[in-house]
């Protein structure tokens, strides 16, 4: 089996500050970095760095052809991004604090100009028993959904950032939803503790296997079978900007080497726990290797 991560592809402005801008604020920023991102870079890198064949499709502009360099260089097949003349590649403005946390304003760009015949030509190279990770900062999805489903794939679905509009996706077709508390509310129209999400997601998508992510509280995992939990592994967060990203990599890499869901959870909170030790987005993301050096 193979993975096509189908997503954004972003240049990532970070500035360092003592806390969030507010509402007519002034604020000087203590530095500015810019890095790779986007939710779709992010992942596809972090499948990669698990392991996974993994090919990425999406866009950029002539200004983001360096993001095509780095996923090369982390083994991520480019074959499927657009180069667009027109468009300015996406980018997101991020302001990431003095305790690690983090907020985001993105600028959709070339991710906002997914044609349906881009979709078409990229997924017809994928079939049956293979895999596609999808995020929402990209258009299209619905589109998306429905060929991927009618070609056989198995989709994962992180719907982030969540909206109105992901509820009248063809959610039916997703196999595994990635979701953190507040995404996983959304989803469920209502509030609520871990469990009793879990339990409403679970009955409005009985076809489903649901990863609900709960920052220091760990992670768990529900589908027709079995419920499993995951402690989270203890980091001094520098920045959190990647930790959900690499979570998702890793965990669904796991699965596609036809390991255990506790594995697979498992592994994905030590990815997670290294990435936010770490300044940005996809340069936070370890490798396999470092994983293993770390449990040693």
């Amino acid at each position: 089996m193979k993975v096509l991560c189908f997503g954004s592809l972003n240049i990532d402005y970070t500035y360092r500050v003592d806390h969030f801008v507010g509402k007519g604020e002034t604020l000087a920023a203590e530095s500015l970095q810019v890095f790779s991102g986007g939710k779709g870079l992010n992942q596809a890198i972090a499948l990669a760095h698990a392991g996974a064949e993994t090919w990425m499709a999406g866009a950029v502009g002539e200004d983001g052809r360096f993001l095509l360099e780095e996923l090369a260089a982390a083994d991520v097949r480019t074959d499927h991004v657009s180069i667009l003349q027109q468009v300015r590649t996406g980018n997101a403005i991020i302001q990431n604090d003095k305790t690690g946390d983090n907020c985001i304003l993105l600028y959709g760009g070339a991710n906002r100009a997914v044609t349906e015949a881009q979709a078409d030509a990229a997924l017809g190279h994928f079939g049956a028993g293979d895999w596609l990770l999808l995020q929402n900062e990209i258009n299209q999805l619905p589109y998306i959904m429905r060929q991927a489903h009618a070609r056989g794939m198995k989709i994962a679905f992180n719907p982030s950032p969540m909206e109105a509009r992901v509820l009248d996706f063809p959610l039916e077709y997703v196999d595994l939803f990635l979701l953190n508390r507040v995404e996983a509310a959304q989803l469920a129209g209502q509030d609520g503790a871990a469990d009793d999400l879990l339990r409403v997601l679970r009955e409005q998508f009985p076809g489903a296997a649901v990863v609900l992510t709960l920052g220091e509280q760990g992670a768990v995992y529900a589908d027709s079978e079995q419920t499993i939990r995951q402690a989270a592994y203890p980091a001094e967060a520098v920045d959190t900007t990647a930790a959900g990203d690499t979570f998702t990599g890793f965990f669904l890499a796991s699965l596609l080497r036809g390991e255990g869901v506790p594995q697979a959870m498992e592994r994905a909170a030590r990815a997670a726990a290294i990435a936010v030790t770490r300044r940005g987005a996809a340069p936070s993301i370890p490798t396999l290797a470092e994983l293993r050096t770390h449990s040693a």
